[in-house]
């Protein structure tokens, strides 16, 4: 039986007394549209890092009814269904109605071609490691969206291979995976990617950016190597001198650092444990929380300035040392945990089994229950709000628009 045709969205006066949808920047419709655009769908299950999931639940079922639009001027956008959802439980997503396609025009002139090129002409696999993976992509836009890091493939310069020049943009900026490996056929589809999601770049940095969702993390080994040395090259040719020795790992609550930690323990091949890769892996949870902690680790400088702000210059006094910390009152060692760098807590915990020092632990609240659970009685732990830091640094979450 052939298929009804879907009509486009199309410029419909009504007389009925429904409040028009504004798309208008920092909405949150606006906010479930371009993350449509830029990742193809997103998981039900994930709205609560757009806001307040009760109010994204009941966007969502109205945006499933036709609707009339218009853009922040006024201009009248018609009417349409703008999102259509399947599936079930932890695989229920969200995906544009094929009606509502030209609402990508209000995002960019170049968001339409974007998201047909990705979505291979919007055409979805119902395959269940598809979804999955574009699940993990699109959580990470989403992070990266809130957390003012720019996400828009249409506005993002392209990464190239041919010179060392400065091509990203001075501000904080995430490629998505799929851009990233376009630029090494040769290499990077011989490796299966199962968690990388793309590569963020903001100043002095590209971080390699996993996303292992309720998981604990699998690192692949030489697969894992193969991605860091292309990323490093990466680095060195659109970003100067940024470092590329770190990486962010995205999970849905701070247990899965602790598993991950205590998996990578038992790895029989020390040169691809996941610290030996990337010495600097910071863990950020997919919560509010994780959300400002990825914000203060795209400030320009920001371990310097983490540091000035929560000791004094007399303490910022660092010797040589048989362990990692940051900070020294009297004979005790601090180390800062304010930036969720988990590589070294496994470098510090092996210390510690071979020294008495006093040892001591700077972190949030939140972090608590995991450093105790990985580090035990033998450092004390000293909390900090993360309001109070954030307010020293003047930076602070910011509110969403309904």
């Amino acid at each position: 039986m052939r298929q009804r045709e879907e009509k486009p969205c199309l410029k419909i006066r009504h007389d009925r007394a429904v409040p028009m949808i504004t798309l208008r920047p920092g909405s949150h419709v606006y906010r479930l549209l371009l993350l449509l655009a830029i990742a193809g769908e997103y998981p039900m299950r994930s709205l609560h890092l757009l806001g307040s999931s009760r109010t994204l639940e009941d966007l969502v079922h109205r945006l499933e009814h036709v609707q009339d639009f218009r853009t922040s001027t006024g201009a009248d956008l018609g009417s349409c269904k703008m999102i259509t959802t399947s599936g079930r439980g932890e695989r229920r997503t969200i995906r544009l109605y094929k009606s509502a396609l030209p609402l990508l025009q209000t995002l960019h002139p170049a968001a339409l071609a974007h998201y047909l090129d990705i979505t291979r002409n919007h055409r979805f696999s119902g395959s269940a490691e598809h979804i999955e993976r574009n699940h993990r992509v699109a959580e990470t836009v989403a992070m990266c969206l809130v957390a003012d890091v720019e996400t828009r493939p249409f506005l993002l310069p392209v990464l190239q291979r041919r010179a060392i020049q400065q091509v990203v943009l001075d501000g904080a900026s995430f490629y998505t995976a799929k851009s990233v490996k376009r630029l090494d056929h040769a290499e990077m589809n011989k490796t299966i990617f199962t968690r990388l999601t793309g590569a963020l770049f903001s100043p002095g940095y590209c971080y390699a950016v996993y996303n292992t969702r309720n998981a604990v993390m699998k690192w692949s080994g030489m697969g894992e190597f193969k991605t860091a040395r292309h990323l490093e090259e990466l680095s060195r040719m659109n970003a100067g001198p940024a470092r590329a020795d770190h990486a962010l790992l995205l999970g849905e609550n701070m247990d899965l650092a602790l598993q991950t930690l205590l998996e990578s323990d038992k790895s029989g091949r020390i040169e691809l444990r996941f610290d030996r890769i990337y010495p600097h892996v910071h863990f950020i949870p997919m919560t509010e929380q994780g959300i400002r902690l990825l914000r203060l680790l795209t400030l320009p400088d920001w371990k310097e300035r983490v540091l000035s702000v929560v000791f004094p210059e007399q303490m910022r006094t660092v010797g040589p040392g048989v362990m990692e910390y940051d900070a020294q009152n009297g004979n005790t060692l601090i180390l800062s945990h304010l930036d969720g760098d988990i590589a070294r807590l496994v470098r510090v915990r092996q210390a510690l089994e071979h020294s008495k020092v006093p040892y001591e632990i700077m972190c949030f609240p939140w972090q608590c229950p995991f450093l105790h659970g990985y580090i035990g009685p033998r450092a004390q732990l000293r909390e900090i709000s993360m309001t109070d830091l954030e307010a020293a640094l003047g930076i602070g979450p910011q509110a969403d628009e309904i």
